[in-house]
């Protein structure tokens, strides 16, 4: 019998966090994430580097990106081509669905 054990955080849109935050939930290196910060994959809230925070849905952001990384074994430039593109099939698929609730609900999915 295996026992697995996970941890979940419940995360309100308008939390902050810092960059500390985000290198202790993804498990990638303080350079992982600056990494990700210049290539525009993670965007702080504010511009000051030493105090850098960030929106909470960052760290599922970077939580993704290190599952990538390590599943894919991605360097820098296919990690962001592979996190952009998932982000572009979010922005289709919301408004695929929005469409489709337009038209009066006809195969809307529900979330």
């Amino acid at each position: 019998m295996t026992i697995r054990i996970t941890e979940s955080v419940w995360q309100h849109a308008s939390q902050l966090c810092s960059l500390q935050d985000i290198i202790d939930a993804s498990g990638l290196t303080k350079e992982d994430v600056l990494e990700l910060i210049d290539m525009g994959i993670i965007q702080p809230s504010n511009l000051e580097a030493e105090h850098y925070s960030f929106q909470i849905q960052c760290v599922t952001l970077a939580r993704t990106a290190r599952r990538l990384r390590d599943d894919f074994d991605l360097d820098a430039s296919g990690l962001t081509m592979a996190l952009r593109l998932l982000g572009r099939i979010d922005e289709l698929e919301t408004e695929l669905n929005r469409l489709r609730i337009r038209l009066g609900g006809r195969g809307a999915r529900q979330p």
